[in-house]
């Protein structure tokens, strides 16, 4: 099985198809299993892909914990120079979205383009009463989801965060087997991932001098801080563009395939 072994834990990565480097960097819970329908879409046909497991996900080790966002964005650049070339295009959902900014605003010449979708980066709207007030919301059920993963309850976690923070009332059951699996197997890093104290928040003076283009998406059901997110984002990058996938929520790259690779794939070549 093919690893990276670069100073840190060892990172599970796979890599299909030809051409300029796309390196994709999964989000909360999952691996690198949930871009397979976008690789299926066929966005191998225009990149050599790389996905990996985050540390302490999938396949990858976990490294001393508790682990930070920090330590995520140091194995991303790891990725990028010892699998190359660099620079790469990288595209992250999420917290691995979060991660791509946070590695951009302190190493920008490791990136030919960014592709971020729905970065939870709640620390930079937090000056703003309405994004305040429905994250409010999401925190009551994140610090639920945080209770039932303490006590080992972890599908339950699984359903809850799915459910009330990410996707909505219902979607658990529609979820894919394999991919309720694959939540279930990777909760525990979710309470690593929020007992960093820094992981909603990004250096937006770094991330001004990042001169890459910056495709920023999110969905119409997403919830509206999110966007609000991306409004601080467009504003603080230098070369941003916004992308709305309409009827997309927060893992687009699984519940809408194919229009992702289009929106992805445009902007690449545009870029």
């Amino acid at each position: 099985m093919p690893f990276l072994r670069a100073g840190g834990p060892n990172l599970y990565y796979e890599v299909v198809g030809e051409g300029e480097p796309l390196v994709l960097v999964h989000g909360s819970w999952n691996d690198h299993t949930s871009w397979q329908p976008a690789i299926e879409a066929d966005i191998r046909a225009s990149f050599r892909v790389l996905s990996y497991d985050r540390r302490g996900h999938g396949q990858s080790e976990a490294g001393p914990l508790p682990g930070t966002r920090r330590q995520d964005e140091d194995d991303l650049a790891a990725l990028i120079e010892g699998l190359g070339p660099a620079p790469a295009h990288v595209a992250g959902n999420s917290f691995g979205a979060a991660t791509a900014l946070g590695l951009a605003a302190r190493r920008p010449e490791l990136f030919r383009t960014i592709t971020a979708h729905e970065p939870p980066l709640a620390a930079i709207v937090a000056g703003d009463p309405a994004a305040v007030a429905e994250m409010g919301t999401a925190r009551a059920s994140i610090e639920a989801v945080l209770d039932l993963l303490r006590k080992g309850e972890y599908e339950q976690g699984a359903r809850l965060f799915v459910e009330e923070v990410a996707l909505g009332p219902g979607t658990w059951d529609r979820l894919p087997q394999r991919a309720r699996d694959t939540f279930v197997h990777n909760a525990p890093t979710f309470l690593d991932e929020q007992s960093d104290p820094d992981w909603a928040t990004l250096d937006l003076e770094g991330l001004a001098r990042c001169e890459v283009p910056v495709l920023l998406s999110g969905g119409t059901e997403s919830p509206a801080w999110l966007g609000t997110v991306l409004d601080h984002l467009a504003e603080a990058l230098p070369r941003a563009r916004r992308q709305t996938l309409e009827g997309a929520g927060h893992i687009p790259h699984v519940t809408h395939p194919q229009e992702y690779v289009a929106a992805l794939t445009r902007f690449i070549g545009e870029g």
